[in-house]
C-alpha cells in the first residue's frame, strides 16, 4: 500500500482546498444571475422570465462545449490548462461588466461558460489525483463544499453587491476574486501531466457501459427537475412566501449551509454505503419538491424544506460524480466532460421548463412539476441500482484510494 509523509499529506490537502476555492468561484458565477434577474431585467427593460434565458444559454453552452473542448485540450498539462481556463473566465466577466446590451451580456456569459465547460470536465479527477491516499470521497466533498459556499457566500453577497452597486459590479467582483484564486492555484498546485484522459476512440466504449449511461440519464432528468424549481426560487419566495429582500438573502445562505452539511454527510456515509446514497438522496429530493408549495404556509417550514432540498441535491450530485469516476477510471476526463455536459443540459432544461410552467400556469406549480420529473429519475435509479448492484460495489472497492498523488 502506498503511504505518503505528513508533509506530503499537508501539501496534498492544500491543493485539494485550492481546487475547492476554484469550485466556489465557478459555481458562484453560474448561479448568481438567479439572484440578479430582477435587476438585470430592469436594466434592459425585460421581464424576469425572459431574462432567465441567460441561465439556459449558459448551461447549454457548457453542455455543448464540454466534450469538444476536452477532446481538443485533453493532452494539455493540467496546471497550464487551469491557468488558461481562469484567464478566459476573467475576460468573460470583464465583458459582462461593460455589456451595453443584453446580447453582449450573453456573449460574456458564453465565454465564461466555455471556461466552465473545461473546468468541470477535469476538476473532480484532479481533486482525487492530488488528494491523500484513500481520501477520494473526502476530496470530492471538499469540492462540493466550495460549491455550497458559492450559495452561502457567493450568491447572497453577489446579490447584496448588485443591490448596492448594481449587477455589473457583481460580475466585476467575481472576476477580481477569480484572479486572486488563480494566483493561489499557480502557487500551490503541482504540475499534473494529463493521464487517463481518454480520447474520441473511448466514446463508443464508454457509451456501451450500461451502468454509466444509466447514471448519465439519471443526472439529466433529476437535475432538470430540481432546476425547474430552483431557477425561479427568487420569484417563488417573493411572490408566494412574501419574503423580503433580506429574508430571501437569508434563504440562499441557509440553502448553501445545507449543501455543506450534505457534503459532510456524503463524505462519511458513502464509503460505507455506496449503493444507498444515490436512491435515498433522489427520493428525498422528490419529496421536498412535492411539498414545496405546501410549505409556504409557514416561513420556518419553508426554510426547513429548502434545507433538506440542499442536502438531497448535494448528496445526489456527489454520488453521481463518484460513480462516473468509478465506472470510467480509464477515461476520467472524457466521462466527466460528458457528465458535466449532461448536468448542464439538465440545468438549462429545468430553467426552460420552469419558464413554461410559470408562463402557462402559475409559479406555485414549479415544485409539483419538478417533483414529478425527479420521480421519474428515482424510478430509473432504483432499476439501475438493482440491475448493476454487483458492478457498483466492485468498482467502488477497486478504485478506493487507487489514485496516487502527482507532486
Amino acid at each position: 500500500m502506498f503511504n505518503i509523509k505528513s508533509s506530503s499529506r499537508h501539501s496534498a490537502w492544500i491543493s485539494v482546498i485550492s481546487l475547492g476555492f476554484a469550485a466556489f468561484i465557478f459555481n458562484t458565477t453560474e448561479f448568481v444571475p438567479i439572484a440578479l434577474l430582477s435587476d438585470i431585467s430592469h436594466s434592459f427593460y425585460m421581464n424576469k422570465q425572459d431574462s432567465g434565458i441567460m441561465i439556459t444559454v449558459y448551461a447549454w453552452v457548457v453542455a455543448a462545449m464540454s466534450l469538444p473542448l476536452i477532446l481538443l485540450l485533453g493532452n494539455t498539462e493540467r496546471k497550464r490548462l487551469l491557468i488558461f481556463v481562469f484567464i478566459l473566465f476573467i475576460l468573460g466577466h470583464v465583458l459582462c461588466y461593460f455589456a451595453s446590451s443584453f446580447n453582449l451580456l450573453l456573449v460574456g456569459r458564453i465565454i465564461i461558460a466555455s471556461a466552465h465547460a473545461i473546468f468541470w470536465s477535469i476538476t473532480a479527477a484532479l481533486a482525487i489525483r492530488v488528494a491523500p491516499y484513500g481520501k477520494k470521497s473526502q476530496a470530492l466533498a471538499i469540492i462540493a463544499t466550495g460549491t455550497s459556499l458559492a450559495t452561502i457566500l457567493g450568491i447572497p453577497i453577489g446579490r447584496v453587491i448588485g443591490e448596492w452597486l448594481g449587477w455589473r459590479s457583481t460580475f466585476l467582483m467575481i472576476g477580481v476574486l477569480a484572479f486572486l484564486v488563480l494566483l493561489i492555484l499557480m502557487k500551490v498546485l503541482p504540475k499534473l501531466p494529463s493521464i487517463n484522459t481518454g480520447s474520441a476512440k473511448n466514446l463508443p466504449i464508454i457509451m456501451k457501459r450500461g451502468a454509466l449511461v444509466g447514471i448519465f440519464i439519471i443526472a439529466a432528468i433529476a437535475v432538470s427537475g430540481s432546476f425547474t424549481a430552483y431557477t425561479f426560487i427568487e420569484q417563488f419566495s417573493i411572490d408566494l412566501v412574501g419574503m423580503t429582500t433580506n429574508e430571501l438573502t437569508g434563504l440562499l445562505l441557509f440553502f448553501g449551509i445545507s449543501g455543506i452539511i450534505g457534503s459532510v454527510i456524503f463524505g462519511k456515509i458513502n464509503p460505507k454505503y455506496p449503493l444507498s446514497v444515490l436512491p435515498i438522496s433522489i427520493a428525498l429530493l422528490t419529496l421536498v419538491l412535492f411539498v414545496l408549495y405546501s410549505s409556504i404556509i409557514s416561513l420556518p417550514l419553508f426554510f426547513i424544506v429548502c434545507f433538506f432540498w440542499g442536502i438531497a441535491f448535494t448528496c445526489m450530485m456527489l454520488s453521481q460524480q463518484i460513480k462516473v469516476l468509478d465506472l470510467a477510471s480509464d477515461a476520467t476526463d472524457i466521462a466527466m466532460a460528458i457528465y458535466s455536459g449532461i448536468v448542464n443540459v439538465g440545468i438549462g432544461a429545468g430553467a426552460l421548463i420552469g419558464h413554461q410552467v410559470i408562463h402557462y400556469t402559475k409559479v406555485n406549480w414549479i415544485g409539483y412539476v419538478g417533483g414529478a420529473i425527479v420521480f421519474i429519475a428515482l424510478c430509473i435509479t432504483l432499476f439501475i441500482t438493482l440491475r448493476y448492484k454487483k458492478l457498483f460495489i466492485e468498482r467502488a472497492k477497486a478504485n478506493t484510494g487507487a489514485e496516487i498523488i502527482h507532486h
